[in-house]
């Protein structure tokens, strides 16, 4: 009775703290970080790295960036919860929500974006080609190489798609699907991201693959004991 006792309350103690360990990354970081914005006019948040820790409870992470006219920076890393990362997977280095000249939007597109069209900003140009791009002014430069302008202009047919995309309020990966998690764009910009889930998804292997052969082997042993057992028994029998 004591036995059947120890292990309920053992359970308890067991439900109790997964549902603690749970309940960790119920906050939004993005919802904070617009929170301690509100008074900043133009703004951009980047979803700049994100990460799956832990063996046993698996905790999720994500850094942003957050872009300025004059200024950025990258937060540490900021748990989440299993259901807002897995919401997210796929927009690593793209922007999550943005606020331009006072007016907040939660599209999700390529940085920058938002702020393209806008006459305050900068102007579309003809290229050689006849190809219509936008230029951003000379003095949004800092804030345009930061959120990755470096890779090219955007062309009209590119911002276009990126409209149609946001009126139906879709995330917009690009023309060829070039950002995101799964772009090349962010893989070539973001290698730490991959290298460190590839590690992790060969350890989850190497670890299974130890518990089966540990698995069988222990059966094996365990079988080739009863045979060897079962013989003798057999062989002294017949002496008899």
């Amino acid at each position: 009775m004591q036995y059947i006792r120890y292990m309920a309350g053992g359970m308890i103690i067991l439900f109790l703290m997964i549902a603690i360990i749970g309940c960790g990354g119920d906050e939004i970081p993005v919802e904070r970080l617009k929170t301690q914005l509100k008074d900043v006019p133009t703004y951009s948040i980047i979803i700049d790295d994100m990460k799956e820790d832990g063996n046993i409870f698996t905790h999720y992470f994500h850094k942003y960036k957050i872009v300025q006219l004059d200024k950025s920076w990258v937060t540490g890393w900021e748990e989440v919860s299993e259901s807002y990362y897995q919401q997210n997977a796929n927009f690593l280095g793209m922007t999550l929500a943005s606020k331009k000249d006072g007016n907040t939007s939660n599209q999700v597109g390529p940085p920058g974006y938002e702020y393209v069209g806008d006459k305050n900003y900068g102007q579309w140009k003809t290229d050689s080609s006849g190809g219509s791009f936008w230029e951003f002014y000379g003095k949004y430069r800092m804030f345009t190489d930061v959120l990755g302008f470096l890779s090219g202009p955007i062309y009209r047919h590119d911002y276009d798609g990126y409209n149609s995309y946001r009126n139906r309020r879709m995330p917009y990966y690009g023309r060829n699907n070039q950002y995101g998690t799964h772009g090349s764009y962010t893989k070539k910009h973001n290698p730490s991201f991959f290298d460190r889930r590839m590690k992790r998804e060969r350890s989850k292997s190497s670890s299974f693959g130890k518990k089966v052969s540990s698995r069988f082997g222990s059966k094996s042993s365990s079988r080739i004991g009863r045979t060897r057992t079962g013989f003798r028994s057999r062989s002294m029998g017949r002496g008899k």
